[in-house]
């Protein structure tokens, strides 16, 4: 309330105002430590989508590699799919 309450309260109103005040900062402090938390769990998400593209990139470099040493494919259709690919984004 502020400057009404201490005028028309005085110490009391005071009080009131700074219970107030703590409050409001223990609010802010709750929302600071559930937004960190949120951005430590996004931190943690995204590492571990990162480590799982690597995975797969590594994969399919080497099913890629096996289909051209079985004769399966030619390395220029592999590259000619690349190119495609790459061209679509």
């Amino acid at each position: 309330m502020g400057w009404g309450r201490a005028l028309f309260l005085g110490e009391i109103g005071n009080q009131l105002d700074i219970q107030d005040t703590g409050q409001s900062i223990s609010r802010l402090r709750r929302k600071l430590v559930s937004n960190d938390s949120k951005d430590r769990n996004q931190d943690k998400r995204l590492a571990q989508l990162e480590k799982e593209n690597d995975e797969l990139k590594l994969y399919l470099a080497s099913l890629a590699q096996l289909l051209v040493r079985k004769g399966t494919l030619q390395a220029s259709e592999i590259e000619d799919l690349v190119t495609h690919i790459d061209s679509a984004d």
